[in-house]
């Protein structure tokens, strides 16, 4: 029977330690972590992450700096708050909502973040530190889909050394960090793309398989190697007919209903790797407020 992934409860649960551990910074140092949330404009997706992520941090005892920008914002304006926010003692993690505007470049926005300061782990120096590190150092400030993935998959208490592991998506966000958590976990490690050739027979020699392309469904389940783990980081909207009635639903880059008659155990969309991409953010602010404290 195939094992669904709890990411909403093991999050929870990862929630809970950093809250214990904010209770005992503010009596320890009569302060606790700051983030500061930035959005430019209105779009309807990155306001609900937004709120989601705000939630979520003040809940633990963060306290949220907001920063909700208009759409017009300047690239010049969006820096000058970021070097603002870096200066600020205050701020301990910094979180630049993307997608931007055309008009920014986002790699140069991300690039002006302090480093210390980056809640999201992308950062080219924290990028760089997880590539040379030799093991998944808890310090790291790391990619937070990916290290939410990997914490999933250690829950399961399975034995990840060896295992092959095939990553659909090279993305700097995803796939590229995913890659590394799981090479510092000794699994032999394949990234699978959209030029791969004979992808769904790549696929089938997986024993964990990551899905991050944001295509809904594309992966089915004769892709999947019987008693594989699938961990789907696609969170794709799609309108379907309910007795005559549109409605719009939440799927991954997978075939749920397919996978399950193969998988040893898989991530549900929704309330799979996005609670734990949320979780993952303010563990990086805590490592960020315990670091400052060193």
């Amino acid at each position: 029977m195939t094992y669904i992934i709890k990411g909403k409860e093991i999050a929870s649960n990862l929630r809970n330690r950093l809250k214990e551990e904010v209770k005992d910074f503010k009596i320890k140092y009569s302060t606790v972590p700051g983030l500061a949330v930035v959005q430019i404009g209105n779009v309807a997706a990155s306001s609900v992450y937004v709120k989601a992520k705000t939630k979520n941090a003040k809940e633990v005892g963060i306290e949220v700096f907001d920063h909700h920008l208009d759409e017009s914002t300047t690239q010049e304006q969006l820096l000058d708050l970021i070097y603002s926010l870096n200066k600020q003692v205050n701020v301990n993690g910094i979180l630049v909502q993307l997608p931007l505007p055309k008009h920014i470049n986002e790699q140069t926005i991300l690039d002006s973040i302090n480093p210390d300061k980056d809640a999201d782990g992308f950062h080219p120096l924290n990028v760089g530190k997880l590539s040379v590190a030799s093991h998944n150092d808890k310090n790291l400030l790391m990619p937070c889909t990916p290290y939410g993935c990997l914490l999933m998959l250690k829950d399961l208490k399975t034995d990840l050394v060896g295992k092959n592991a095939v990553i659909i998506g090279r993305s700097n966000i995803v796939g590229k960090p995913m890659a590394q958590l799981l090479i510092k976990e000794s699994c032999t490690v394949t990234i699978a793309h959209s030029k791969t050739k004979e992808l769904p027979h790549v696929c089938s020699n997986a024993d964990i398989l990551v899905a991050a392309v944001g295509r809904p469904k594309m992966v089915r389940g004769d892709w999947i190697k019987r008693g594989a783990i699938v961990i789907d980081v696609g969170i794709n909207r799609l309108e379907i007919n309910n007795n005559g009635e549109k409605k719009n639903i939440l799927v991954g880059d997978v075939n749920y209903e397919e996978a399950l008659s193969k998988t040893s155990a898989i991530t549900p969309v929704p309330g799979g790797v996005g609670p734990m991409t949320i979780a993952c953010l303010l563990r990086n602010t805590i490592i960020s407020y315990k670091n400052s404290k060193i």
